[in-house]
């Protein structure tokens, strides 16, 4: 759409004020139990599937909750992030943030299970949704998404050198606040990353061959022995020794400038997020689970499509 210059602003601040009435209306449009009657054994089918493959590879539980962040911060909950390139267009799944996404193969199976029991009714972008909350209840009613751009992944995805002024007004864009910044950062409690990631820490952070200073040096010299220069393929725990549990082990070692990427050390340098991690730190974990569920509902409902908007797509790809 070309625009007048004369009146660009003032139309792109209109669009700004109706998006975000709109988006706010369509998350209200979401409802616990959404499916009840039109598929009551929709949840359990998403908790057994899901199950089966986490017990085989209990990996796939922060590679999922990965995707659910990815997908909600490019145009919202919409399932945008499983569609795939075609010769006219690349998604946003090959984007390079989006390069080491895992976990697909578990929304097909799913969505292949729904589809058996209750087909045409049940979106991607809610299954992607429900994944991740087996311990909170989570408002359905998503539908899918039809557009997929890799340029917008890489333009709204918060990469892991973010500082906190960055992380904070990505976060604030999407309708996030600083306590849901310091609290979905927990999420790495669990996972790993890969050493290309964080490497530039430890070996070249500000272009001279030197470390990075807000990294315990004890830590450096155990990262490196993990991470050689120009590794880009090896991995490291994001919470060692309880990168499989999903506690608030994380706050302590972002206490102790330990954390592994520098967006969680930024965390250190705001007074509301550093705050949340000491609390974290020093408490064992105060609220903790609770806030997390409260954050992960919110994030849920970043641009989300019900009613006639959007589509169900039978198969999510």
């Amino acid at each position: 759409m070309i625009i007048p210059k004369l009146l660009s602003v003032f139309f792109l601040q209109l669009v700004c004020v109706h998006l975000l009435v709109l988006n706010g209306a369509n998350a209200q449009a979401l409802k616990e139990g959404f499916y009840k009657s039109k598929c009551p054994s929709f949840e359990a089918i998403v908790k057994n599937t899901t199950a089966s493959f986490i017990s085989q590879a209990p990996s796939l539980a922060p590679a999922l909750l990965r995707m659910h962040f990815h997908d909600c911060f490019v145009r919202g909950c919409d399932g945008s992030v499983l569609i795939n390139s075609t010769s006219s267009n690349q998604a946003e799944k090959d984007a390079i943030p989006n390069q080491t996404l895992r976990g697909f193969q578990v929304i097909d199976a799913v969505k292949s299970a729904v589809e058996e029991k209750c087909p045409a009714l049940v979106s991607c972008a809610d299954i992607i949704a429900l994944i991740n909350g087996p311990s909170w209840s989570v408002p359905l009613g998503r539908r899918d998404g039809r557009v997929s751009i890799s340029s917008e992944a890489l333009a709204n995805l918060p990469p892991p050198f973010f500082n906190i002024t960055q992380l904070k007004a990505s976060f604030r864009s999407k309708g996030l606040n600083d306590i849901d910044l310091a609290v979905l950062s927990g999420g790495h409690t669990i996972g790993i990353s890969h050493c290309s990631s964080f490497s530039n820490r430890l070996y070249n952070f500000t272009g001279r061959g030197d470390t990075d200073p807000s990294l315990d040096p004890n830590y450096i010299v155990q990262l490196k022995k993990k991470c050689s220069p120009g590794d880009a393929n090896s991995i490291v725990e994001m919470d060692p020794g309880s990168a499989k549990i999903f506690d608030t082990s994380y706050y302590s070692i972002v206490k102790k400038r330990r954390g592994l990427l520098e967006a969680d050390a930024a965390l250190l340098n705001d007074n509301v997020t550093r705050a949340y991690v000491q609390l974290q730190a020093n408490s064992g974990g105060s609220n903790f689970f609770k806030d997390f569920a409260v954050s992960m509902v919110k994030m849920g409902k970043i641009g989300v499509l019900t009613g006639n908007s959007g589509e169900i797509r039978k198969i999510c790809n």
